[in-house]
C-alpha cells in the first residue's frame, strides 16, 4: 500500500464481561471472554492501523456513555459509533446529552441491531423514522446492521432521508458460505445507487465457513459492492474481535488488501472512514 498510507480500521468492537454480559455470544464461543482496547493495540499498530472506530454492541444506553469516555483515554479509538432509542419522543435531546458527555465529541454515528428485528420494515416506521431525523439533524451517520432480506426497507429509508448519511455493515451480510448472491446484489445495487450511502468492506469472513473459507470465496460479494459504491464510498472495517472466529487481525486486513486490488485502496483503507465519520 505504500509506506505513507495509513490505515483506519472503521469497525471494531470491546467488551468486559464482567461488567454485562453480551448475550449475543454463544456460551461455548472462543469469543466469549473480554476484549479490551489493550489487547487491540498492539494487533492494530502491527498492522499498521492508527485510528479505529468502535462500534456498539448491544442495546444498552449505558455502553455508548463508557465508549465515549474510552475514546477520551486511548489516541487509538478516532470515533463512535454508539446507540440509543431511536425510538425515544427525546431522541434528539439525548443526542445533544451524549455529546457533551466525556469524549462526547468522538460520538460520530448510531446503530441498532436491526438484523434482529422481526419487522423486516422497522427501519420504515414512524417512531423510527422520527428518529433517523434527529440523527441527521446532529451531524452524525447511521450505521446499518442487517440481513439481505431487510435491505429493501434501507434502500427506502436512505430514499426518504437524503440529508443522512447510511453506512451498510458488513456488506449486509450475504450469504457467503452458501455461495448465493441473489437477492443480495440486487437489494445491495440498489442500496448503493443512493448517493448518501456507504458500505464497510467488514465482516466477510464470519459470513464463509469459518474453518474452510478462502479469499476466492469472498471475491464475487467484494467485487460486487467495488463496483456499486466504488472506492470512494467503501470503507475497511475489521470486526475485531468477531473475527477472530475465522481470522487474525492481521488477516483481515491483509485479505480486504488482496480483494481490493488495483482499487484506490487510500480512499478504501484511511480516506472514506475519515471523511463519513469526521475523524
Amino acid at each position: 500500500m505504500g509506506a505513507a498510507v495509513t490505515v483506519v480500521d472503521a469497525h471494531h468492537h470491546v467488551w468486559d464481561l464482567s461488567v454485562r454480559d453480551q448475550d449475543w455470544i454463544a456460551e461455548d464461543s472462543p469469543i466469549r471472554r473480554n476484549f479490551t482496547v489493550d489487547d487491540l493495540a498492539p494487533e492494530a499498530h502491527a498492522a499498521g492501523v492508527d485510528r479505529t472506530v468502535l462500534v456498539q454492541t448491544i442495546t444498552i444506553a449505558e455502553e455508548t456513555p463508557e465508549f465515549l469516555a474510552l475514546a477520551a483515554e486511548h489516541d487509538l479509538i478516532a470515533g463512535v459509533v454508539g446507540w440509543t432509542d431511536l425510538t425515544r419522543p427525546d431522541v434528539a435531546e439525548e443526542l445533544a446529552r451524549l455529546r457533551k458527555l466525556p469524549g462526547g465529541p468522538y460520538l460520530k454515528g448510531i446503530r441498532h441491531q436491526v438484523q434482529g428485528e422481526p419487522d423486516p420494515e422497522w427501519l420504515l416506521r414512524a417512531d423510527v423514522r422520527r428518529g433517523l431525523s434527529a440523527v441527521a439533524e446532529a451531524g452524525l451517520v447511521y450505521d446499518l446492521v442487517v440481513l439481505p432480506h431487510q435491505m429493501p426497507a434501507c434502500v427506502k429509508a436512505a430514499a426518504d432521508h437524503p440529508d443522512l448519511t447510511f453506512v451498510l455493515d458488513h456488506l449486509g451480510k450475504p450469504p457467503i458460505a452458501s455461495g448465493e448472491r441473489e437477492p443480495w446484489e440486487t437489494a445491495v445495487r440498489s442500496l448503493a445507487a443512493l448517493s448518501n450511502t456507504v458500505c464497510k468492506l467488514s465482516g466477510m469472513v464470519t459470513e464463509a465457513d469459518l474453518a474452510s473459507w478462502t479469499v476466492d470465496d469472498l471475491r464475487p460479494y467484494a467485487d460486487v459492492v467495488l463496483d456499486a459504491f466504488g472506492p470512494d464510498r467503501l470503507m475497511f472495517g475489521s470486526d475485531w474481535p468477531v473475527c477472530d472466529l475465522a481470522a487474525s487481525y492481521g488477516q483481515v486486513l491483509a485479505t480486504a488488501q488482496e480483494l481490493t486490488g488495483d482499487a484506490d485502496r487510500t480512499q478504501i483503507f484511511e480516506g472514506t472512514a475519515t471523511r463519513v465519520y469526521d475523524l
